[in-house]
């Protein structure tokens, strides 16, 4: 009796443990995914994907996760409740980064190779079509609406606004120099979209697609051209925006309303990609040549840990449901 009551108690701590909020991390160079708690701020597992991972996110419901094996050409579906591989999506070859539309039934993704951009039906696992944009396409963003979405081309410095209804390529704006990331403002009347070479982000008005702010960034004691703005993440409730600048090890924090700069976050090296917890307290960021995550609060802009993780961590995403 005293045998199984013990078995039981750990059964439940350790589905109690597995059930906390979690994040997850794909790591470029190693074929993994890092699982780190939540709470604990520990890795808690390491999973074997395919190869090359890169853009992860998660379903509506966050049961599964959605993930790109870039070198193996395929997008793979995972059961988060068990962690393992449960199918694949058509994707085409080299898909690098990946968007939801907020029906949860789209899925899009970059193919930087060819050009293209893919819509696929994830019940059917079939592609719906594939659209011809520019050299080597990799930001992906799609409207809270769901009537718009954009892909950036990194080559021809150029954002591509996409009809989700006809997938036809309705608009092209400029920008600077090998554009990476691209987000949506919470109204969807802005598209901050940010240039890696470039060192800027550019903000667009969404109804004139024509670009009304173009941001820079400064930084005491680094050289100009380590300034390479990534990823980028908006919050929901607080009027901030926070955006990864790569080699600089940097992360900028910016007054949405007033378009200024307010600080500097220094974290590891080579800052890639940005993620929340639900309630936004806290951002991860992905350090790809430190190898490394940085976790940092929001209100008070410090590092509170940094976790070790993978070579390359790549992609970052947060399940807490």
């Amino acid at each position: 009796m005293k045998f199984r009551l013990v078995s039981l108690l750990c059964s439940l701590a350790s589905f109690t443990a597995f059930a906390l909020p979690q994040a997850y991390v794909t790591n470029e160079k190693d074929n993994t995914i890092s699982i780190i708690d939540m709470q604990s701020f520990d890795v808690v597992d390491t999973i074997d994907v395919g190869e090359r991972p890169r853009g992860f996110i998660l379903s509506a419901d966050q049961r599964h996760a959605y993930i790109c094996a870039s070198d193996a050409d395929r997008i793979q579906i995972m059961d988060l409740s068990n962690h393992t591989i449960v199918g694949d999506l058509p994707s085409g070859a080299d898909p690098e980064t990946i968007a939801l539309h907020p029906n949860g039934t789209t899925i899009y993704t970059a193919n930087e190779d060819d050009a293209l951009l893919t819509v696929i039906d994830i019940p059917s696992g079939e592609v719906i079509s594939q659209i011809d944009v520019g050299v080597e396409p990799e930001g992906l963003a799609v409207s809270h609406d769901g009537k718009m979405m954009v892909v950036t081309s990194e080559t021809t410095n150029m954002v591509h606004w996409i009809d989700t209804q006809t997938h036809e390529n309705v608009a092209n704006s400029l920008v600077d120099a090998r554009p990476r990331d691209a987000h949506f403002t919470m109204d969807d009347k802005y598209l901050w979209v940010s240039s890696e070479i470039g060192g800027t982000v550019s903000i667009f008005d969404t109804q004139t697609k024509q670009k009304v702010h173009t941001l820079s960034f400064e930084i005491k004691g680094v050289y100009r051209d380590k300034v390479q703005p990534v990823g980028i993440v908006l919050m929901k409730d607080s009027p901030y925006a926070f955006v990864a600048l790569g080699p600089a090890n940097r992360i900028a924090v910016i007054n949405t309303e007033t378009f200024k700069i307010e600080d500097y976050i220094l974290v590891g090296r080579r800052v890639w990609q940005l993620a929340f917890n639900e309630d936004q307290s806290l951002l991860l960021s992905t350090n790809g040549v430190s190898g490394d995550v940085s976790i940092i609060n929001t209100t008070s802009h410090k590092v509170e840990h940094t976790v070790k993780v993978g070579r390359y961590p790549w992609g970052v995403a947060v399940k807490w449901k």
